[in-house]
C-alpha cells in the first residue's frame, strides 16, 4: 500500500482528484449546510403558459449527496431565496437551526447570491465583524455572515467551518460579470483569516467555469439539475478532503468535537 497518496502533495490542486466517496470528509459525523436554493436541491419547473415553479427537493441537494456518499448526517439549514439577513432575522429561529441538539462538527456556508444580486446589499469587509460582541457587527453582508458563524461557534465552539465562494462564469480573468464573485471570494478569505478552524472552498479560483456548456449539462433553467447537485457534492467533498490532508493537525481531534474530552498532547 502506498500510504503517501493520503498525504498532502504540494503540487496537487484541490480538485485534481475527485473523491466520489468523500475521502476524509467522512471524519465528520455531522455536517450542517447553511445556504440558499443551490444548497436545497431546488429544481425549476415551467408550465405550458410559461409560468415558473421553484421546488426545494432536499434529497437532491449536494448536502444530502454528501451524506449518502460519506456516510455522515447532514442538516439542510437552507431554503430557496435565503440571505444572511433573513437567516438572522427570524428564519433561523423559526426553523430550529440554532437548536443545540443539531450542533454539527462541521458547517459549510454557501450564502451570497441572493444577498448581493437580489437585495443588492453592501458587501462590506471583514472589519465589519466584532469578534468580541457580534451585536456590534455592521449591517453589511460581511457583518451578518460573520454573525452567523459566531452564533454557531457559541453552540459548537470547536466545529470546523468551510466557506464556499461563488464560481466563475467566464474563463477571462477580467470578466466584468465576475466582479461581484471575485469580491465575494476575497471577502470569504478575509473572514476565514479572522476565525480559527475556518477554511475556504474556493470554487471561484479552483472550480470549473460555469459557462454556457456547463449550464447546458448541469443546469435546468436558473438552478442545477440532479447531475449538477451531485457534481457539486463531489467537488465539495474533494475540496474538504484536500484541506484535511493539507492541515492534518487541525483535524486530529474531530472525534472529540461535541464531547467534553480532548487530548492535551495535540492541538485542539
Amino acid at each position: 500500500m502506498d500510504i503517501t497518496k493520503f498525504y498532502a502533495d504540494p503540487n496537487e490542486m484541490p480538485l485534481d482528484h475527485i473523491k466520489p466517496d468523500g475521502g476524509f470528509t467522512g471524519i465528520f459525523r455531522t455536517i450542517a449546510c447553511v445556504g440558499d436554493s443551490l444548497s436545497s436541491g431546488e429544481f425549476e419547473s415551467t408550465s405550458p403558459d410559461g409560468g415558473k415553479g421553484y421546488h426545494d427537493l432536499f434529497e437532491y441537494s449536494w448536502g444530502q449527496y454528501i451524506a449518502r456518499a460519506a456516510g455522515t448526517k447532514v442538516y439542510n439549514f437552507s431554503r430557496g431565496g435565503m440571505t444572511a439577513k433573513e437567516y438572522l432575522e427570524g428564519w433561523g429561529e423559526a426553523n430550529g437551526v440554532w437548536d443545540p441538539d443539531k450542533a454539527a462538527q462541521a458547517y459549510i456556508f454557501a450564502l451570497g447570491v441572493n444577498d448581493l444580486f437580489g437585495l443588492r446589499q453592501e458587501l462590506g469587509t471583514a472589519d465589519d465583524i466584532d469578534l468580541e460582541n457580534p451585536e456590534n457587527n455592521r449591517p453589511t453582508f460581511a457583518g451578518m455572515y460573520g454573525k452567523i458563524i459566531q452564533k454557531y461557534k457559541e453552540i459548537q465552539p470547536k466545529a470546523r467551518f468551510f466557506l464556499m465562494t461563488m464560481p466563475r462564469e467566464s474563463a477571462k480573468p477580467d470578466n466584468p460579470g465576475d466582479r461581484v464573485h471575485r469580491d465575494h471570494a476575497k471577502l470569504l478569505h478575509d473572514i476565514a483569516a479572522k476565525f480559527d478552524y475556518t477554511y475556504v472552498i474556493d470554487l471561484f479560483r479552483d472550480g470549473p467555469v460555469y459557462d454556457a456548456e456547463f449550464r447546458y449539462n448541469f443546469f435546468l433553467g436558473g438552478h442545477m439539475n440532479a447531475a449538477g447537485y451531485l457534481l457539486t457534492a463531489q467537488m465539495t467533498m474533494t475540496y474538504i478532503d484536500w484541506i484535511i490532508r493539507n492541515n492534518p493537525e487541525d483535524f486530529a481531534q474531530i472525534g472529540f468535537v461535541g464531547t467534553p474530552w480532548h487530548n492535551a498532547e495535540r492541538k485542539w
